[in-house]
């Protein structure tokens, strides 16, 4: 049941895989995000041997084993180069296999702020599709917590198995294949469960099932992309007892940070004391009549100077989903006219 994975997981003294604490040096059998751009980058476990090919050149990996992560690797053809960089959940969410819509780190944030997830808790997620939020998941939990992710798609909860133990993940994560809207989350999790994640096209029918595992205090976030399913799910929490329901949608608005060289014009002082550009014995115009003729100044030299300035990208991501979260309440109290019927 879930306290016995939290009492066997006290004997682990730090995360595995990409978990663990980081270190420096890539080496032979490490898992190492390929940096080609900012949406372009892909997983690569380091062997000996291998080659990873892409549109950069041919790269070896005994020319990358024994380097530090972070460091810019150059193909042996000379087309281009990479960054390797250490895995982390962030950075898996780019590079990972889309076998499924996935939850981006805006979303994953707040999910994991407002279930409150932290070393130690037990926590259930249904959908577990591409796994992008289930890694994140057990970052926050590991190493003495553990994560209970259904799929229904036996294909996807397959793959998924293989990507956590691939990552080293297999420790905090069991993938079970099964329908939790028909099916529920099992006997063994009954009452023991700290946070219910559902990411399911009729999240409202899962809701008793979800209530049977959670404590009481326990917190529950139902992801949804259309208004008219959080509008079915916030009727049926209250009647299952659940408490403090509240709906946000996440809108991130990135933006662009860039160096510039500007000229910096020069002024020269006239008779009264003021400073005035310099001015050029081009025709300047004004209401479309000429003004006058200045005389021909010596060119001047226009010195420069570099400027950052920021401005929001022309292009954001929108909707992507609507995130409520509920706490499941206690259980009705008697209250006292009950107390006078049994008298």
């Amino acid at each position: 049941n879930a306290e016995s994975w939290g009492q066997s997981s006290m004997a682990m003294s730090s995360p595995k895989g990409m978990l663990a604490l980081p270190s420096a040096v890539i080496v032979d059998g490490d898992l190492v995000i390929f940096y080609e751009k900012a949406d372009s980058m892909n997983m690569v476990k380091m062997e000996k041997g291998a080659i990873t090919n892409n549109r950069f050149g041919n790269f070896h990996h005994v020319d990358i084993i024994g380097k530090k992560y972070g460091s810019k690797i150059h193909s042996r053809t000379g087309k281009g180069w990479m960054y390797a960089l250490r895995p982390t959940p962030e950075l898996y969410t780019v590079a990972l296999e889309h076998r499924t819509q996935i939850l981006f780190t805006t979303d994953i944030s707040m999910v994991c702020l407002y279930l409150d997830l932290k070393p130690g808790k037990v926590v259930v997620e249904s959908g577990t599709g591409s796994g992008s939020l289930s890694t994140s998941m057990a970052r926050c939990i590991a190493p003495t917590g553990h994560l209970h992710t259904f799929e229904f798609n036996e294909h996807r909860a397959t793959k998924a198995r293989e990507d956590f133990e691939r990552h080293g993940l297999s420790p905090y994560i069991t993938v079970t294949c099964g329908d939790a809207c028909s099916n529920g989350f099992g006997m063994a999790l009954t009452d023991s469960v700290d946070a219910v994640f559902l990411d399911l096209p009729n999240p409202w029918v899962a809701l008793v099932h979800a209530t049977n595992v959670l404590k009481t205090g326990g917190r529950l976030c139902s992801f949804s992309p259309c208004i008219e399913q959080v509008q079915r799910v916030c009727t049926a929490l209250p009647e299952q007892g659940y408490e403090d329901i509240v709906t946000i949608e996440m809108l991130l608005r990135p933006f662009e940070i860039r160096t510039v060289e500007l000229d910096v014009p020069e002024f020269e002082s006239d008779p009264t004391g003021s400073k005035r550009m310099r001015v050029s014995d081009e025709t300047v115009a004004d209401n479309g009549l000429e003004r006058s003729k200045r005389p021909r100044t010596a060119p001047s030299t226009v010195s420069k100077v570099l400027a950052s300035g920021s401005r929001p990208f022309h292009e954001m991501r929108g909707h992507t989903s609507y995130l409520t979260f509920a706490t499941k309440g206690l259980p009705p109290q008697r209250g006292s006219e009950d107390l006078q019927v049994r008298k």
